[in-house]
């Protein structure tokens, strides 16, 4: 993983201990695996422990772990190509959901204060200075029956879907591969991106990057979008058409929560950060901090289950 350092902020004196009762560990955290130290030792890995800024594991690395038979990525990828993967019969492990459960709580919170109009009425709070008749200034605030569209059903837009169930939001999802038995097993009502956009008070945006998902939200959407709704991406700022929103955000029609956006970071003098209905966030949603442990945990225990599969056998992880 890239920098080494990184391994201190997703492994406690606890993991550590745990992985060396499951498995011989390589003492030192490799950055790359061209460098003399990992030419070394790279012969005898069987659990190849990986992080955010691995590199790639290209034929050519594999070759050199002739061992090898899993990898366990702290991250949200294992760099390994599955039909390498398929080819070496490796098992691959990554910590994708641990890491969509911060998104979720973050959407979840911003769609909840989205539509308490909490930034507006903090910012007129703070212009006034005063008593706010709450009922007067914001007659339509509030999250009961409040309609919310979920922009892809991916891992991420599912757990956010389950931590708004228990309020009383009107939900529904847009999701091309979304089938309709899967609809009626989270809960949610499925509709076509042109209903959702236009007939929603929060979009939140959660599919994943592709060409296929690129500017998915373009300048129709967001002009379809009701006066006074809040766009919320926590997933790539490529699925929003950044020129379009500048244009729609400038009129003060609608609100938007930026947590990605493209690109990232905005030039400095981008007129996104100047907006007063606009909150930008430095990708943030995802891990960070303390929620970095639970990363580490996932790996943790996949090392410990591959290792308990190993029975007696004594096992090299490399970090």
């Amino acid at each position: 993983m890239r920098p080494a350092t990184l391994a201190e902020h997703l492994f406690d004196e606890q993991h550590h201990q745990r992985l060396a009762r499951a498995a011989e560990v390589h003492p030192v955290v490799l950055e790359d695996f061209s460098t003399p130290q990992a030419q070394a030792v790279l012969p005898q890995v069987q659990i190849l422990l990986t992080g955010w800024g691995a590199p790639r594991l290209d034929r050519q690395t594999l070759a050199a772990m002739p061992r090898l038979r899993a990898v366990v990525s702290a991250g949200g990828s294992t760099g390994v190509r599955e039909e390498d993967a398929r080819e070496r019969g490796l098992t691959l492990s990554n910590a994708r959901l641990a890491n969509s459960r911060p998104v979720a709580e973050y959407a979840a919170a911003r769609i909840l204060l989205a539509g308490k109009h909490s930034r507006h009425a903090a910012a007129l709070y703070a212009d006034r200075r005063s008593f706010i008749d709450r009922e007067a200034a914001f007659p339509e605030a509030g999250n009961y029956r409040r309609r919310v569209g979920i922009v892809g059903a991916s891992t991420t837009g599912r757990l956010t879907i389950d931590l708004l169930r228990p309020t009383d939001l009107e939900l529904v999802v847009y999701d091309p591969w979304l089938t309709a038995a899967d609809a009626a097993d989270l809960g949610v009502q499925q509709v076509g991106l042109a209903e959702l956009v236009a007939s929603c008070d929060v979009v939140s945006v959660h599919a994943p990057e592709s060409p296929a998902t690129y500017h998915l939200i373009g300048a129709p959407e967001l002009a379809a979008l009701p006066d006074g709704a809040t766009l919320i991406n926590t997933a790539r700022g490529s699925l929003v058409d950044t020129e379009a929103l500048v244009a729609e955000v400038s009129t003060g029609r609608i609100d938007a929560v930026l947590d990605v956006t493209d690109p990232e970071p905005l030039p400095a003098d981008h007129p996104l950060w100047e907006l007063p209905n606009v909150l930008l966030t430095p990708h943030i949603a995802g891990s960070m901090g303390n929620e970095l442990r639970r990363l580490g945990e996932t790996a943790v225990r996949e090392v410990e289950r591959l290792a308990a599969g190993e029975q007696e056998r004594q096992l090299e992880v490399a970090r």
